[in-house]
């Protein structure tokens, strides 16, 4: 079966883009090596990107060369795209990508970019981790990493590392099963255990 991760960068205030989509925060670091947790390092171990509309758009207005050759690249939106700016795919229903995608064997599919994609592969439990390379840097509004849109989680935080003065990686697991096993083991079997007494309590 195949993985879904994440890699993104993020300011400490937790955006991912200033308003208007802006990475200069982001690209002015200065001598920024990330050695063996480097972007280039972790492409190649990747076989299918996949990315939402926004992130496609903010690609093919940037003046650089299409970098995911020889990737399976899928664009989630219900537009066409004309004259795309490398070969991919579209796909406009998530829960059937998803499907298609956790049948994929012995391949890791990268959720590139953030936003309402990447809660939406989420809220499905279908994200297995994420590296966030915290930048210093306060921005102030912009793109937030999560949006607010009530979902909670708890992943497992497995690796911390200061990579760079102005840069750590935080590197999260999921376990969505856990997660939905807590659910209900939680609030949801308190409901039902109150509902049930209220249901005897008013049995004539």
């Amino acid at each position: 079966m195949a993985r879904i991760l994440g890699y993104i960068a993020a300011s400490l205030d937790g955006f991912i883009a200033a308003p208007g989509d802006n990475l200069d925060w982001l690209t002015k670091q200065p001598d920024l090596n990330l050695g063996e947790h480097d972007y280039h390092h972790f492409l190649k171990s990747i076989d299918t990107v996949v990315m939402g509309r926004a992130t496609y758009d903010w690609i093919e207005r940037y003046p650089g060369a299409w970098e995911y050759e020889g990737k399976r690249v899928i664009v989630v939106t219900s537009r066409p795209i004309d004259n795309p700016k490398g070969p991919l795919e579209t796909r406009s229903d998530i829960a059937s990508l998803i499907g298609e995608l956790r049948a994929l064997e012995d391949s890791n599919v990268w959720m590139l970019g953030g936003g309402r994609l990447q809660m939406a592969f989420m809220e499905r439990g279908a994200l297995d981790e994420i590296e966030i390379f915290v930048i210093s840097e306060i921005i102030g509004s912009g793109t937030p990493l999560f949006p607010a849109i009530g979902l909670k989680a708890s992943p497992k935080l497995i690796s911390a590392k200061m990579l760079h003065p102005s840069c750590a990686r935080l590197h999260y697991r999921f376990d969505w099963t856990c997660q939905r096993a807590a659910l209900t083991d939680g609030p949801l079997k308190l409901l039902g255990e109150l509902s049930a007494s209220a249901r005897r309590a008013h049995r004539p």
